[in-house]
């Protein structure tokens, strides 16, 4: 009897309307914190941001399929020119530190080295595009997504919890659907012979822009963002023009102008200006590899326009792909990263010699974060 009432008891929590409210109010929380107002606006800017890729890649299929004209380099060098003409004249009417400059005459070198990298990182996957499948493409360009994870916890220090590694996993099953969704389709046919060159391009090219995204978190976190773009704009400007001259002079002399193509360049460069101009700042509120995970639904717009456009056929496989990725991309965002403690952030070493040895503890790791993409201690290599 004694036994009785006492499993009666144990069965009583369960049906307790305390215990129904704490469990609605577990789930609200978890539904504030999905949805909160941060979550939202960073899903909306990584969908601008995908609609700016989107762009870019069916006005370059636009102009390579319906015109015949393939220059990559010409096209990222009309973008670097607009962010030279922008940024690049904005930081040179600062003065000081923030001023062009200064900035020119301390770190040259070490936006010369990301310019490179940022350069080679798109002509690389735009140049892949002729070699391999856009089914091997989308698979091997996932290959940036741990590279940019593993760069930012050796470089920004940054630190993961088990759901950001759930949520990746989630969004490369979104990938795989869409990628099954096009085999289907009949999408990976067609294109040129020698398919593990353009796979090593976008292997390449996938590598290279995780360094860029590292550099430019770090740029637009401690400098400014405005800094990244105008010596971005300075020097892409630089090598792109070098090696468009190398590589594409005689494809630019077989352009047949008329106002359509001039159209679509133009609109290209307003994409690309776009993307590069509205990167840093989802970066800045969230991170490089929360931004990356967001753009990889660009391959679900740029299917929608090529259902019009190139007679591309449907499969209901892109929508469930489009949510999967759109939940790992939620559950990514709900939940921020952490930075390891360095020795100077320790409160022990801050309490030890009073207030004035406190307040210059605080201040010594601005002086000490001086290295800036490009620094071989930074970045060992968009």
């Amino acid at each position: 009897m004694q036994r009785k009432m006492e499993d009666a008891e144990a069965r009583e929590p369960l049906g307790n309307p305390d215990n129904k409210a704490a469990m609605w109010e577990r789930v609200g929380c978890l539904a504030r914190k999905l949805f909160s107002w941060k979550v939202l606006k960073i899903l909306v800017l990584g969908q601008m941001l995908s609609l700016f890729i989107c762009g870019t890649a069916v006005t370059s299929q636009y102009l390579a399929e319906i015109y015949k004209v393939d220059t990559p380099m010409l096209q990222s060098f009309i973008n670097y020119c607009l962010l030279f003409l922008v940024y690049t004249v904005w930081l040179a009417f600062r003065k000081g530190e923030n001023g062009l400059l200064y900035i020119v005459r301390n770190k040259w070198w070490k936006y010369i080295l990301l310019a490179i990298v940022d350069v080679e990182a798109n002509y690389s996957i735009v140049k892949a595009y002729q070699f391999t499948s856009i089914t091997s493409v989308q698979l091997l360009d996932c290959v940036g997504i741990p590279v940019l994870m593993a760069l930012s916890w050796f470089i920004l220090r940054s630190r993961y919890r088990l759901i950001h590694y759930l949520a990746v996993v989630v969004c490369l099953l979104g990938v795989g659907t869409m990628v099954g969704a096009d085999v289907l389709a009949g999408r990976e046919q067609g294109k040129a012979s020698d398919m593990l060159i353009g796979d090593v391009l976008v292997i390449l090219g996938a590598a290279l822009y995780a360094v860029s995204n590292v550099c430019e978190e770090y740029v637009v976190k401690n400098l400014t963002r405005e800094e990244f773009l105008g010596m971005l704009g300075l020097f892409g400007t630089f090598v792109s023009g070098i090696q468009l001259m190398i590589v594409e002079y005689n494809a630019i002399g077989n352009i047949q102008w008329d106002w359509k193509v001039g159209l679509l360049f133009a609109a290209f460069a307003l994409c690309m200006f776009s993307l590069y101009s509205v990167m840093p700042v989802v970066i800045r509120i969230s991170s490089a590899t929360s931004v990356n995970l967001g753009i990889l639904t660009a391959d679900m717009y740029s299917l929608l326009f090529g259902l019009f456009l190139f007679g591309y056929s449907f499969s209901i496989l892109y929508i469930l792909a489009f949510v999967v990725i759109m939940v790992g991309f939620i559950m990514y965002c709900s939940t921020s990263t952490y930075s390891a403690e360095t020795p100077a952030e320790q409160p022990d070493a801050h309490n030890a010699d009073g207030p004035e040895k406190e307040d210059e503890a605080q201040e010594e790791p601005a002086h000490n974060l001086q290295y800036i993409p490009g620094e071989p201690s930074a970045v060992s290599a968009h």
